[in-house]
């Protein structure tokens, strides 16, 4: 199985859900181009859900994955 079969008919929410039934210690990170207040209005992610907005910097996504890591 590919990771495009994975994803097709999935979002990446459904996706992170899927895996983490299997791996409840998995550490998971979202990107999305949308604005935090769209995906959460949208309910694609909850509201305290960690996810560096687009376009970010190296220093950003470091310190989001840094974040994510330590939580």
């Amino acid at each position: 199985m590919s990771f495009g079969d994975v994803l097709q008919h999935r979002n990446g929410k459904q996706l992170a859900d899927r895996l983490l039934a299997g791996r409840p210690d998995l550490k998971v990170l979202f990107m999305s181009g949308h604005t935090d207040r769209a995906i959460v209005e949208y309910g694609v992610l909850e509201p305290d859900s960690r996810f560096p907005q687009k376009p970010f910097t190296p220093a950003g996504l470091g310190t989001k994955v840094r974040d994510v890591l330590d939580g």
